[in-house]
Parts: structure tokens; sequence; C-alpha cells
């Protein structure tokens, strides 16, 4: 039961009823991506909001003949490129599947509509706050932690995720190199 589903990973900043998330259900369907596959490619308009009910992605940009890791989302939370939802133009952003993974996935016209329910619409600005505030934290993170701090705290978000997601993206992600994030795990062991 999908809309359950989401209800419980909404519930702590919105308390929505189970029949507003079926409602966002009834508007979506169910997709799936193998390791590695694209879900966006760089340069081009998103098209989709997705959330995530099984797996991880990541989201990167292109630099200097390297991916860079924006940003490592699992399940029970939203992903896309959101900009390029919004605004219906291309961005330099790229999303992958870091693992099989099965998404909910809603497409701009049925995100309209939903937009237009009463919770419809507080649950799409739940969401595009709460993703702010996640963004700015990490922003903040980078600026003010240390590589080893952010790693400590996204191993107790993400107690899995040295089996889940590969190295190398979790030390882009921390901005450090893969002898970097080696040298902070043997810190930490």
């Amino acid at each position: 039961m999908i809309e359950k589903r989401l209800k419980e990973a909404f519930d702590p900043f919105f308390s929505a009823p189970l029949y507003a998330w079926k409602e966002f259900s009834d508007q979506c369907k169910l997709v799936t991506f193998k390791k590695n596959e694209i879900i966006k490619q760089s340069f081009t308009t998103e098209k989709y909001f997705y959330f995530i009910i099984e797996g991880s992605t990541g989201v990167f940009v292109w630099k200097n003949n390297n991916f860079i890791c924006l940003d490592l989302i699992y399940e029970n939370c939203f992903v896309s490129d959101y900009m390029s939802f919004l605004l219906n133009s291309p961005t330099p952003i790229q999303i992958s599947a870091i693992e099989n993974s099965v998404l909910l996935t809603i497409n701009k016209d049925n995100f309209n509509k939903l937009g237009k329910l009463p919770y419809g619409m507080e649950i799409l600005r739940v969401a595009a706050e709460y993703s702010f505030i996640l963004k700015q934290k990490q922003q903040i993170d980078l600026l003010l932690k240390t590589a080893k701090q952010r790693y400590i705290e996204l191993l107790a978000k993400q107690p899995n995720v040295i089996q889940r997601t590969p190295l190398k993206h979790i030390a882009s992600y921390l901005g450090i190199t893969q002898q970097s994030l080696s040298r902070i795990r043997k810190q930490i062991i």
C-alpha cells in the first residue's frame, strides 16, 4: 500500500490523512531502474518527480572529466532535478540509480493536478520545503564541519551506506578523495 508508505515517511513533517496520500499515489506509477542506470541525463529537462520506495540514487554533475556527487538519496525521500522540473529547462544535473531501485514517479501534468487539490498543494509545499532545508543544511555542513564529522553523520543516518554505495560516490559527496575517506574510515573503526 503505497499511500501508507508515503504517509509514514511524511508524518513527522506534515500529518495528512491517508486519503490525501491515496490521491497522491493515484497520480503516480511505479518504475524500476537497474544499478547505474541513468534516471535523468545531464543537460536534459526533468519530466518527473520521484519518491524512492526501494534502493538509492545519486545526484551528479560532470566536472574535470569526472562526476561529482552532489547528493545521495535513499528510501522514503523525494528525488528530482527540481530546478529543471520547475523551470522546464535543461540543467547539468544527472540522476542515476546507485542500486537497483523502485521509484514512485509523477509526471508534470499530474504534479500540477495534484497541486490543485487541497492536501496536494500542502504535500507539495512540504516536500519542497523539506528538500530546501536538507540542501541548506548540507551546504552549511560542508562549510562548517570536517569531512570526518560529515561522514560520521552520514553513517548515523544511513548505517549501511558502505554496503550500498560505492566509496567513490561517498568520497565525492563528502568533497574528499577516496584515499582521504579510507583514512577517515580507519580512524573511526
